[in-house]
């Protein structure tokens, strides 16, 4: 039976409301569905879910091209990403079809999300093609505990999956409770089934210390900082706000910090690999979390810019300093939007 902490489930005494538990409902029985259909025509409809969302949401799409218009000009400038991420730096047409396909990789998310019940460990082994097989082997094979740590970016749900079937071991990984008590038990059940343990936002910091203690692998999506208190670091070649807890803990129990990243390749195909983040042994407490903080940020932007479009941390305020500009032309609305879908080949 899985675990999870209270607050991860605070709400499973509250039955909800009549609508929660039909959406809930309804979410169940997408999901069974999903499980047992073909899956190359769910992404088909999946892609065409992301292409009416492109239409239907220009303040979104504005966002998104707000984000991914920095990210490609930070790969041009590093020579770096594929070809079409890089001169979407400069093409307006190339930057809004970076723009759809980023809208398709949410939607082809949201799939997954609901076929989780299905990407059990058989199928991760059959579909998930390991790039750095010797850092994978390193990374399980020390006597150091570990943090993992991803981004909102490609197949979020699969690591998780791959570490319990790697280490034998339950990972531990927090999850922020949303205001639908339905919901909510639907996302910790599903994800439990699969092996990994859901703890509470509030109980985070205990609850993961614990389990590194335990020598029990954790998991943290770590390239937001939703709940607030993050400190500054350069990301994409402008200062952005990353979430202190994965440097913190590293720091005060000696564990080392990898990041996961699993991308979509084709249908049904994953790559991923793991990629060591050095946390410093010497200096103030705040310079080693800050020093950890800088090697995340170089790991997050060498991992998304394989696929640039995947991250889709891009539908949210990222970099402070250009939010007001972003929120601007989302106001606008499909002003941006509509100049580069007149132009051939958007």
């Amino acid at each position: 039976m899985t675990t999870v902490a209270r607050d991860a489930v605070a709400a499973s005494d509250d039955r909800g409301t009549l609508r929660q538990r039909t959406g809930a409902g309804l979410l169940a029985g997408v999901s069974w569905l999903a499980c047992r259909l073909p899956e190359r025509p769910l992404v088909g409809l999946a892609d065409v879910g992301g292409e009416l969302w492109y239409r239907a949401t220009p303040g979104r799409a504005a966002m998104a091209r707000a984000n991914l218009g920095r990210v490609a000009a930070w790969l041009a400038a590093h020579e770096l990403g594929p070809a079409s991420a890089r001169r979407a730096a400069s093409d307006p047409r190339a930057l809004e079809r970076l723009v759809r396909a980023a809208f398709r990789h949410q939607a082809r998310y949201y799939l997954e999300v609901a076929r989780t019940p299905a990407m059990d460990s058989a199928y991760v082994r059959e579909h998930l093609v390991v790039e750095n097989p010797e850092v994978v082997d390193a990374a399980f094979g020390g006597d150091r505990p570990v943090i993992f740590i991803e981004a909102h970016f490609g197949a979020v749900e699969m690591p998780g999956v791959y570490l319990a079937d790697r280490t034998g071991r339950t990972p531990v990984a927090p999850m922020e409770a949303i205001d639908d008590p339905p919901l909510q038990r639907y996302f910790v059940r599903t994800r439990g089934a699969l092996g990994v343990r859901i703890v509470g936002v509030r109980e985070t910091r205990r609850e993961l210390t614990a389990a590194i203690r335990r020598g029990d692998p954790v998991g943290i999506v770590a390239d937001r900082d939703i709940g607030g208190g993050g400190l500054p670091t350069e990301l994409f070649g402008a200062e952005a706000k990353l979430p202190v807890g994965p440097a913190l803990l590293a720091v005060e129990t000696g564990a080392a910090i990898y990041l996961a990243a699993v991308r979509r390749t084709g249908v049904g195909r994953y790559a991923g690999r793991l990629t060591e983040v050095p946390v410093p042994a010497e200096g103030t407490r705040r310079q080693r979390i800050a020093a950890a903080l800088a090697a995340e940020a170089r790991a997050f932007e060498a991992a998304i810019a394989d696929a640039p479009e995947q991250w889709w941390a891009v539908f949210f305020p990222i970099w402070p300093a250009e939010d007001g500009a972003a929120r601007e032309k989302a106001a606008r609305g499909k002003d941006g939007r509509e100049k580069a879908s007149r132009e051939p080949g958007a």
